[in-house]
């Protein structure tokens, strides 16, 4: 009888009041691993007095640690302690899904999404950038491999000093779950939504680029509403306030799941000219649900979205406004084009390559 490879997958993310991409992403591999027999995964967390809220409850088992976040992130980086060991038991692999490293016994392997922080630290703040920084060192010094998930950030990592025979292309995938009329009408109903919009979905943060994009609307000569779907990030102004006034601009703050399909497959272009990401999965999720997308050129997203997206540059409200008023025009073309784009990630594809990783280390 084969013995599974034991694999201890943090998961702390998932009880933090910003979960993002990070856990989506962690959360739909650990899925998709279910197909492969040979690995078990058993998630690793601090120990909290609630359970995550239902979008980010993981479908694996959890061991928890005694600290949880920010002072486990903290005592990992300081004092490697306590290693993930200390709630799993022995395993053969252990991996960060996030960019803080785990102490550990057994290889490590850690998923690092970008390190935009090198770029522009200005986009984050102080306490951010050093518990980055600190964090790469760690990654530097103990990770046996590491995931990027696109080329753009593996460029970047091994700009940062990590040699490429560590590192590993581990694209993200999308679920290509179509909706229906009715469900559109549900969503547009419950969050009162008008017939027609500009969609933009993230994290309200800086790097975004929410203020570009508020400049290019106003510019064009039919305005539309602008949703922002995401939770608050960070920021030492009112984004909200300052930018309302400019625009018909709607935060709906962060939508569960069930609505976010529905809100993308109604909305007229997905709007996305953020200055820098890791891949731009909500990218990906706008096209599998065949709306128009208008992205970053230069940047991550435009590796994601390759041909099936209008690129535009992020900096220039002018350019931004050209962008959607020809993602509009060309609306049938984007979208069969975003949908063949979509059908080839899939999260089974994310989790094989991932798994390729583990068996190479174990």
């Amino acid at each position: 009888m084969m013995v599974a490879m034991r694999v201890a997958y943090t998961l702390e993310q998932c009880w933090g009041a910003v979960p993002g991409g990070t856990a989506v992403a962690a959360l739909r591999v650990a899925e998709a691993m279910e197909e492969h027999d040979d690995i078990r995964l058993i998630g690793v967390a601090g120990r909290h007095p609630h359970l995550p809220p239902d979008p980010w409850m993981p479908d694996i088992p959890v061991a928890h640690l005694p600290l949880a976040a920010p002072w486990l992130y903290q005592t990992w980086l300081r004092f490697g302690w306590p290693k993930v060991e200390r709630a799993t038991g022995p395993v053969d692999v252990a991996h960060a899904t996030g960019l803080i490293p785990c102490p550990t016994d057994a290889p490590l392997v850690v998923t690092l999404h970008d390190v935009a922080f090198l770029h522009d630290p200005s986009h984050f703040s102080k306490h951010g950038v050093r518990t980055f920084l600190a964090s790469l060192e760690h990654i530097k010094r103990h990770a046996a491999m590491v995931l990027c998930s696109s080329q753009a950030t593996l460029d970047d990592v091994a700009f940062a000093g990590i040699g490429v025979d560590r590192l590993r292309l581990v694209p993200l995938g999308v679920e290509m779950s179509r909706v229906t009329d009715e469900e559109m009408v549900r969503v547009r109903a419950s969050y009162g939504l008008p017939e027609r919009y500009l969609l933009f979905v993230g994290t309200v943060e800086p790097r975004k680029n929410l203020r570009g994009l508020a400049a290019a609307v106003a510019q064009l000569d039919e305005p539309l509403p602008l949703i922002v779907a995401g939770a608050d990030g960070w920021g030492d102004i009112d984004v909200q306030a300052d930018l309302r006034a400019e625009i018909d601009m709607r935060f709906l703050g962060f939508v569960p799941s069930e609505d976010l399909n529905p809100l993308y497959a109604g909305a007229e272009v997905f709007c996305y000219p953020s200055e820098r990401e890791g891949y731009g999965l909500p990218v990906l999720e706008a096209m599998a649900q065949g709306v128009p997308v208008v992205t970053s050129v230069g940047t991550a997203t435009e590796e994601t979205a390759g041909s099936a997206a209008v690129l535009v540059q992020p900096m220039d409200p002018s350019d931004i406004a050209r962008g959607i008023t020809e993602a509009m025009s060309r609306r049938a073309e984007l979208s069969a084009k975003g949908i063949a784009r979509a059908t080839k990630r899939s999260w089974r594809t994310t989790a094989a390559l991932t798994a390729q990783v583990y068996r190479e280390l174990a």
